[in-house]
């Protein structure tokens, strides 16, 4: 089914594509043959107010992620955010056979990061890896716990008949909320610790796995693997929890093992004077589980001695699972003037804010006297409102968005790359989006030309990225689009992006609001970043970094004046003359 969708959506893509290209033609070739095949034309710009203004974030659904922070991130210029999670795990098979006679030998915890292979081996000829999405490297507090909330499938509110949804604020509707002083059950590891005095923050190091000890009770280096957060933990508790209910009602089924041992509660802390660390946890990757190592007796030889076998069970992280951000804000993040617009835009990503932007001062259909001035500028219709000729070929529309560097400037490596603009209305991606094509597996230079990455000031002194400057977003086809083909004039959110790729599907998650805030859901790619950053909005005083439409575009000519003017008509002395 997920192949077939993938290929649904790739087709409808492609279909999008060749309908645009024939329109595109058919709409363009009364102006083309004047602009392209004459030399009566002109090209030139101008510039259309917006109306852009903060939405809050509200708490949002963060369950069935593909993948969860666990940490602290400390903005510097919003203030900090602990994000810690509750999961189910399910059973490697059911009913498990572990043997007779079990020795335990180790219990380990791991979850991968997300990481990059680098080119460049150490001096043993191993390879060596640099961590993705980590935030931060100073150490913390983490506690994993053992969860003693049953996470239910199903929500009893709607009579079972709809999936239960899980908040970042621990709640589960608007009246339902988990007491999360009730989830700590037993401690199954913690940091600080004996051999991690310090604290725990993520290390590059790919993971070194023994191989059995020889007679001499020497082990080798078995294989290193990628780095993850991997944590040995106790074989007592494990071997009561898990290897001793064999047989018992408690791992006879998964609906039975996941009200007995229902999942793992893991919390980050700050330690006193350190800012801590954000990590982003791969729970796509099957070796994201807890592994419990043991021997066993094997088959008897002739003498009735059983030889030993070396064994393993898996627990693995799946099902139910959810993000819990705790925030502590010094700006206080609240709703903008939707009439006027705001001076600053404030973007944050997560349980952060995100901005609204009004085209043409559209009411809640999009119409507007400003928008009908706007098309009759462009295009020529008939009585009915229809397309009958283009009067300017659009070349480029793009929304430029500065950043307030007197806000960010001291915290540049923090600024996010990428932001995402997307229709509010219908939550999805723009045309532009769809159709852009630069769009690559790598997000950093993926749709690079509709959403252009953060341009910076040129830094030679250091290795430290330069100061932001302005994001530019490109929204030419849907502009077309209105002009061309009647389309709706739609409000447009805009969002940091952790990773713009994740949106070429309708990937977007609940926010627990009142049904009349028209920002219910947010874009996965904010949904998983930490980071924000402050833009000029629409009503600065500051004219040169005030959020406007340009638009670039070709006009034909009647004819041209001697200074180059399009005229409908000139006098002798080349002058244009009035209608």
């Amino acid at each position: 089914m997920k192949k077939m969708n993938t290929a649904l959506r790739n087709l409808a893509v492609l279909l999008l594509i060749i309908i645009a290209s024939v329109s595109c033609e058919k709409d363009f070739s009364n102006i083309g043959t004047e602009v392209i095949g004459g030399t009566n034309f002109k090209t030139d710009s101008v510039k259309y107010p917006v109306i852009a203004f903060n939405k809050k974030v509200d708490p949002v659904r963060t369950d069935a992620l593909p993948l969860n922070y666990l940490g602290i991130y400390n903005d510097p210029v919003y203030g900090t955010t602990n994000a810690s999670f509750i999961s189910q795990m399910v059973l490697q098979t059911a009913d498990p056979t572990f043997g007779e006679n079990i020795a335990m030998d180790s219990v380990v915890m791991t979850i991968p990061y997300f990481n990059t292979q680098l080119a460049e081996l150490d001096d043993n000829g191993n390879f060596q890896y640099e961590l993705d999405s980590i935030f931060g490297s100073s150490y913390m507090k983490v506690t994993g716990y053992r969860n003693n909330y049953f996470l239910r499938n199903f929500d009893p509110e709607t009579e079972f008949e709809e999936s239960q949804q899980y908040y970042s604020n621990g709640a589960t509707s608007e009246t339902g909320f988990i007491n999360l002083a009730e989830v700590e059950g037993d401690v199954l590891f913690e940091f600080p610790n004996e051999d991690f005095p310090d604290g725990f923050k993520p290390s590059s190091d790919p993971i070194v796995i023994l191989d059995e000890p020889d007679e001499d009770g020497t082990q080798d280096t078995l294989r290193l693997d990628v780095p993850a957060f991997r944590v040995p933990l106790d074989t007592t508790y494990w071997r009561q929890a898990i290897i001793d209910k064999q047989g018992g009602i408690e791992l006879s089924n998964q609906p039975n093992f996941q009200d007995y041992f229902r999942g793992m509660y893991i919390k980050a802390e700050p330690i006193t004077g350190d800012e801590g660390t954000m990590m982003l946890l791969n729970f796509t990757s099957t070796n994201a589980n807890i592994t419990i190592y043991y021997t066993r007796d094997g088959i008897e030889d002739a003498n009735g001695v059983a030889s030993r076998v070396t064994a393993s069970y898996t627990i693995r992280f799946s099902g139910n699972r959810f993000n819990l951000f705790d925030n502590n804000y010094t700006i206080p993040l609240v709703d903008g003037d939707a009439v006027n617009g705001d001076e600053k835009l404030y973007l944050k990503g997560a349980e952060g804010s995100t901005a609204k932007i009004n085209l043409f001062n559209g009411d809640e259909n999009g119409e507007s006297a400003e928008f009908m001035a706007f098309k009759e500028t462009f295009v020529e219709t008939d009585s009915d409102g229809n397309f009958v000729k283009s009067k300017r070929l659009v070349n480029e529309a793009s929304l430029v968005f500065y950043v307030d560097q007197n806000a960010v400037s001291p915290y540049m490596a923090d600024e996010p790359e990428r932001l995402y603009i997307y229709d509010l209305d219908n939550k999805s991606a723009l045309i532009d989006y769809f159709l852009d094509p630069t769009g690559n597996n790598n997000p950093a230079s993926s749709v690079i030309i509709h959403s252009g990455r953060l341009r910076r000031e040129d830094n030679s002194i250091d290795d430290e990225p330069g100061k932001g400057i302005k994001y530019k977003i490109r929204v030419t086809e849907h502009i077309n689009n209105l002009l061309l083909r009647d389309s709706t004039n739609v409000k447009f959110g805009l969002a940091v992006a952790g990773n713009i790729n994740l949106e070429n599907g309708n990937n977007q998650y609940d926010i627990l609001t009142e049904e009349s805030n028209i920002l219910d859901k947010l874009p996965l790619s904010s949904l998983i970043t930490p980071r924000g950053t402050v833009l000029f909005g629409s009503n600065t005083a500051d004219e040169d970094k005030k959020v406007e439409l340009e638009i670039f575009y070709t006009e034909p000519c009647v004819v041209k004046n001697d200074d180059g003017d399009c005229c409908e008509n000139i006098d002798v002395d080349g002058n244009c003359l009035d209608d």
